[in-house]
């Protein structure tokens, strides 16, 4: 079976922090995958806030996720606190990654991510083009 493999770019645009709460856990009395992706969403959130920006107000366009992968690395626990790095990567015509390099307080990686975002007009419901300024914005700081 083939594996997920996630490569994380060399530079950062934000890094977040997320502790781990108890209802993150799952039956093995670690974070559970569900949990992962709600935390990336969080982290997400800060990234995006530390540009000014949101999901819904992106230079103009709001965002829509298009894929996920998570590469798990290792177990994240109750009080841990994640460090994410974030950054984007691989800009197109219509949106770009986000990638999330998870480690713990001890610098243990946990997971390797990406996200697919896209541009999207949720009052036409079509996808829109990726703001000039944001990409602007987003290469200037890479």
């Amino acid at each position: 079976m083939a594996r997920v493999h996630v490569q994380i770019p060399a530079h950062t645009h934000f890094e977040a922090t997320v502790p781990v709460r108890v209802t993150d856990l799952n039956y093995g009395n670690h974070l559970g995958n569900d949990a992962l992706l709600s935390i990336m969403h969080e982290a997400r959130m800060q990234l995006l806030g530390h540009f000014g920006w949101s999901e819904l107000n992106l230079g103009g366009a709001s965002m829509i996720m298009a894929d996920v992968a998570i590469e798990y690395k290792g177990e994240g626990f109750y009080g841990d606190v994640l460090r994410i790095k974030l950054a984007f990567d691989d800009l197109n015509k219509y949106g770009f990654d986000i990638t999330y390099h998870i480690t713990n307080q001890d610098g243990k990686e946990v997971a390797r991510a990406k996200t697919g975002m896209l541009c999207f007009n949720y009052q036409e419901r079509k996808l829109m083009s990726l703001p000039a300024e944001v990409k602007a914005k987003i290469e200037t700081k890479a």
